[in-house]
């Protein structure tokens, strides 16, 4: 190689690494946008709406929640996936992206590898909870009922292979019990008929539950986490209250797409757990049901969706509804 080359090749690799940090010190350049998949009004969209509107405040330039609901979360994945990765496109990602690697046959991103986790900053437990007219007061009893019951029990869900489906399945496997599935398009629904009296229990998120609780319309059993709520702290955990170890929450955490430049991921990482712990969005965190998380730090999180994809895909596996969609 000739003397020139290898010079301009060393000015150029010194030049890259000192251009990071001020890439890094300028971002953002423009607007930032938060895909969410799911529609206007939810737990999360609020929850992401906060963090966008701070976050603008502090800037100057806007970070704005996209919506883009649809195909069990995959269009809002693949948008961000397709994204350049440069800080500007996040993904205000659920369980869903790590169940569906197992759960559709093909994606058009590689889950495991078309992504970097910023920060990992909520849980989102579910509520466990059965018509008032099911003769149970709780978990023993539900699995009491169910073993000499055979054949009766239906739970209701917001979709095959949603969370509040494979909450069911966990139970059914940690427990030996049977019940039927019956999915709807969406958790309200799903939590609407259970409150009808059509099917007898569901796994609900915290939001909703507990207001048809504190109006007596259902009764619940225990929160999946294996913490309480502290918005509503007299449920105890299943598996405290009758299922040791039994643990199935969602999450929230913010995605770029790989390849996103270590500064600029370390710059939102640090912004992103700011605000996290903060006082103001730790109180509303609380106030929607979920439960505040203390992220890893961002070298922790490299192997994260790896990890939740084999813990979910076990579960979508003894579904056996691994590569239905």
């Amino acid at each position: 190689m000739r003397r020139e080359t290898i010079v301009a090749s060393v000015v150029a690799l010194l030049a890259a690494h000192a251009a990071a940090p001020a890439n890094a010190q300028d971002f953002p350049a423009r607007q930032v946008t938060f895909v969410l998949p799911f529609a206007p009004g939810g737990a999360i969209d609020i929850y992401a709406r906060a963090y966008a509107q701070k976050l603008s405040d502090k800037f100057g330039k806007p970070f704005v929640v996209e919506n883009r609901p649809g195909a069990g979360t995959v269009l809002a994945a693949s948008s961000v996936a397709r994204a350049a990765p440069d800080g500007h496109t996040v993904l205000v990602s659920p369980s869903p992206l790590a169940i569906n690697a197992t759960l559709y046959k093909k994606l058009p991103y590689d889950t495991a590898n078309d992504f970097m986790a910023l920060a990992y900053v909520a849980d989102i437990p579910l509520v466990l909870v059965v018509h008032p007219s099911l003769p149970v007061q709780s978990i023993p009893d539900l699995i009491k009922y169910a073993k000499d019951n055979p054949g009766k029990l239906s739970y209701a869900s917001s979709g095959t292979g949603t969370t509040l489906h494979l909450s069911g399945e966990l139970l059914k496997s940690m427990t030996g019990i049977q019940m039927t599935h019956v999915p709807y398009k969406g958790g309200p629904p799903a939590l609407n008929d259970v409150v009808a009296g059509h099917v007898q229990l569901v796994f609900a998120d915290p939001a909703s539950a507990v207001q048809q609780i504190r109006a007596g319309r259902v009764r619940p059993l225990g929160v999946t986490s294996k913490v309480r709520l502290l918005s509503a702290p007299e449920i105890p955990p299943i598996a405290d209250a009758g299922v040791p170890g039994f643990e199935a929450v969602s999450w929230t955490v913010f995605m770029a797409p790989a390849k996103t430049p270590d500064a600029i991921a370390g710059r939102l990482h640090a912004e992103i757990t700011a605000l996290a712990a903060s006082a103001e969005i730790r109180e509303q965190t609380i106030k929607l049901g979920m439960i505040p998380v203390t992220s890893p730090a961002l070298a922790q999180l490299r192997g994260f969706l790896p990890r939740e994809i084999g813990r979910w895909g076990t579960l979508v596996q003894q579904a056996g509804i691994a590569g239905s969609e």
